[in-house]
């Protein structure tokens, strides 16, 4: 019995998003809970210890959200994703599929585009609040994509 007590709460993780960006903040929020029952800590990658442990420049950083186990490993957009799908029991299609390369493939190429995308879908290219939305603000041909409530 002890050991099905001990499994159940096993540490999973830090889900790290940009803590700048209004469009992850939204989704960090919406998430929150889930991922805090699943064993997942949300934490921002402007993390101090978070930056010097990812060791990445700032630039490649806040490209997209990354996912750091207990153990070091770090998976980084669509298969941070697919790791933290592990969790989540109605998500086995997606997992399922993304063991096929070329599925794998369309889904990091997906996650890139929205991840590159994500200031313009909250409305930020109209008032671009951090340096990242600036730059997105001034490549995007459309105002919104889409609002999340």
């Amino acid at each position: 019995m002890n050991t099905e007590i001990t499994d159940k709460n096993k540490f999973e993780g830090w889900v790290l998003y940009d803590a700048e960006c209004r469009f992850c903040l939204r989704l960090a929020r919406r998430f929150h809970r889930t991922l805090a029952h699943r064993q997942f800590e949300l934490l921002p990658l402007q993390t101090p210890w978070v930056r010097t442990r990812i060791g990445l420049e700032d630039s490649e950083l806040l490209t997209e959200m990354r996912l750091l186990k207990p153990g070091g490993a770090v998976f980084s957009g669509a298969d941070a994703l697919r790791e933290i799908a592990r969790g989540f029991w109605w998500t086995w299609p997606f997992r399922q599929l993304s063991r096929i390369p070329a599925v794998m493939g369309f889904f990091r190429r997906g996650y890139r585009w929205i991840a590159h995308h994500r200031c313009c879908m909250v409305s930020a290219c109209e008032i671009p609040t951090s340096p990242l939305e600036e730059q997105h603000h001034r490549s995007c041909k459309r105002t919104v994509f889409f609002e999340m409530p």
